[in-house]
């Protein structure tokens, strides 16, 4: 099955870090990512700050289009910075592969996922 290791904190945290602490942090990702690399195909994505976003809204008139406004949009002191999905054979195996990235300064979230079609290439 499926499931994908969801990255939560709060914006410019880990760019406060010392660059001894971004580089301790990082070294999680780099082994994580090595050992999904050795077991076949995963994604991983980082997304670009909430600054970035943009909102489509639907239309508050049936048969209007739709509102699009700037961001950011998060309610939340912690927004949704990036995730891993791969192929686990269970729950505690993901969970395994999750503790190699977990840190102080953000939350993670492993749940399984449905594929829904479609495949993402970076060329």
């Amino acid at each position: 099955m499926i499931y994908a290791i969801t990255i939560y904190g709060e914006p410019g945290v880990f760019e406060a870090l010392p660059k001894e602490r971004q580089d301790e942090v990082m070294t999680g990702h780099g082994a994580l990512q090595e050992a999904l690399k050795a077991r076949g195909e995963f994604v991983s994505m980082k997304l670009m700050p909430p600054t970035s976003a943009v909102m489509v809204e639907p239309a508050k008139i049936e048969g209007a289009a739709p509102l699009i406004t700037d961001g950011p949009f998060a309610d939340t002191k912690e927004n949704f910075l990036g995730f891993y999905a791969a192929d686990f054979k269970n729950l505690d195996e993901a969970l395994k592969y999750a503790k190699m990235i977990s840190s102080p300064i953000a939350r993670l979230e492993v749940r399984p996922v449905a594929w829904a079609g479609g495949a993402i290439s970076s060329e």
